[in-house]
């Protein structure tokens, strides 16, 4: 039995129609074509009728053979199908289920295609391995899911085993005590957070280049080094990223993310607004999880990208034991520190475009041009690639990345010299080099912050009863549930 509503013309009982996917394009052939029956749907109850016009709502019957959520029924051939609907809602539970007989596996995947068809909120799929995950929105759904495809779809006649929940998990970060205060956080000291020292995390390649937040990602050969720093994204200021406008309640969040990255010079000028202005014109990716991807106006304008003319074709690496300093005791004529030193002294001014452009004495010369240009043709698209590539799993526990901002601040290239003005790099910078760099340089930034883990949650709306309220309060309480908002429903003595 399938729910539907009628666009145009008139639905009728006994008639064949065409049955259309979601995913038809018009160059098959081979449609299915059934008679059906009518049904109108009067409260519990279904009413079989001969005809339905157009506007109205109606139950089909005898669609069971489809192995469909969504389906568009027509009378000619030469129709489009309607897209499915997204109801918004991803499963959080998923368990492996397998029949304690062998014998019952056709049976079992049989009842597992009809839950799936009969529950949009159901995600059924195969692994690799041969296991077939049932997806569920929590414990209480999932439990009646198991129950139903025991029962119902597979009429009763196997037993199911299922493995232990998994449950999915998100990785962020959270805000330093002081980080609202651009400069006051730069130049503080603090300790080694615990997972930087603890193994595995201890062991995580060019962790040592990382510190509050901020990482210099080397690239293998040391021919490129590409600093980025990470801070936290409200769930507010990804709306507002999202839709490009203010959202209510985000004022807060947009005030303190542009006072840590320091968006206007003038922290008295800077409003909501001004913020959300900077953040857009920075604004590279922004992915589904809640994370986006921020060029910082320095290097879109080219300031902090240098071009490093050493004679073993090399950036400048600090001491490891010093690399988390900005003034360092080191001889001036080391290859490289005259641009390293350059670059820290860019990101000084943070993310404001003002400053950036009322810099009229730091012109670019001829190599610091190849290398901006060999920054925004080769390198620019594979640093896109290896964010996409990092939010997938985190340092932690290898689970996706939600809620935080990714801000690519410098780039240092090392350059050769071949006599007459030409440069070109001294390294090989192919683009699964860089893609891999910033993989590394964005986990391990990570690591340097202080790490969360977030675990799902449903929120959906229950009504009950006065007398069942004291039943539903134990049964949410069991399940860590916390109801957010109550109140009566209007005209009846349900409570919402």
């Amino acid at each position: 039995m399938g729910i539907a509503r009628v666009l145009s013309g008139t639905l009728c009982t006994g008639d064949e129609y065409y049955m259309f996917g979601p995913r038809y394009n018009g160059s098959s052939d081979d449609v299915p074509k059934q008679k059906i029956r009518c049904y109108l749907l009067m409260g519990s109850s279904f009413v079989r009728v001969n005809s339905i016009p157009a506007g109205h709502i109606c139950a089909i019957y005898d669609l069971e053979k489809l192995q469909l959520k969504t389906v568009t029924l027509s009378d000619k051939k030469e129709c489009m199908p309607l897209r499915g609907f997204d109801f918004g809602l991803q499963p959080l539970v998923k368990v492996n289920v397998e029949p304690v007989n062998a014998s019952d596996t056709e049976t079992l995947e049989k009842g597992l295609l009809k839950l799936s068809l009969a529950d949009s909120s159901v995600e059924v799929t195969a692994t690799a391995k041969g296991e077939r995950i049932l997806a569920c929105l929590g414990e209480i759904h999932l439990e009646r899911s198991i129950l139903d495809l025991e029962t119902v779809y597979c009429d009763g006649n196997i037993k199911i085993r299922t493995s232990d929940p998994i449950t999915s998990f998100r990785e962020t970060t959270a805000w330093f005590p002081n980080e609202e205060d651009f400069d006051s956080f730069r130049n503080s000291k603090i300790p080694p957070l615990r997972q930087t020292i603890i193994p595995p995390y201890c062991d995580e390649e060019g962790l040592e280049h990382a510190y509050k937040g901020r990482c210099r990602a080397v690239i293998s050969g040391r021919g490129c080094a590409i600093t980025i720093r990470i801070v936290p994204l409200p769930r507010s200021v990804y709306e507002c990223l999202k839709s490009k406008k203010l959202i209510e309640g985000c004022e807060d969040d947009l005030m303190m993310l542009g006072k840590a990255l320091k968006c206007s010079n003038n922290e008295s000028t800077l409003t909501p607004q001004s913020a959300l202005t900077a953040l857009l014109g920075s604004l590279d990716d922004i992915d589904s999880n809640g994370n986006a991807l921020l060029e910082a106006p320095v290097l879109y304008e080219g300031r902090s990208v240098k071009a490093v003319c050493s004679t073993n074709g090399e950036v400048y690496i600090p001491p490891k034991e010093e690399s988390t300093k900005d003034d360092e005791d080191v001889p001036a004529n080391v290859d490289g520190l005259e641009e390293y030193n350059a670059v820290q002294e860019c990101l000084r001014t943070g993310m404001d475009k003002e400053v950036c452009d009322s810099d009229t004495n730091n012109a670019l010369n001829d190599a610091d041009a190849i290398a901006l240009d060999k920054w925004r043709q080769d390198m620019r698209g594979s640093a896109l690639a290896g964010f996409q590539l990092a939010m997938r799993a985190g340092p932690l526990c290898e689970e996706p990345v939600q809620g935080v901002a990714v801000i690519l601040e410098s780039v240092e290239i090392a350059m050769r010299d071949d006599g007459t003005k030409q440069f070109t790099p001294a390294r090989e910078l192919s683009g699964g080099m860089v893609v891999a760099a910033l993989r590394s340089g964005i986990r391990c930034a990570l690591l340097s912050r202080p790490a969360r883990i977030v675990e799902g949650h449903l929120k959906l709306t229950l009504h009950s009863s006065l007398a069942g309220l004291g039943s539903l309060h134990a049964v949410l309480s069991k399940r860590r549930g916390r109801v957010v908002t109550d109140s009566m429903v209007d005209g009846t003595d349900l409570i919402q």
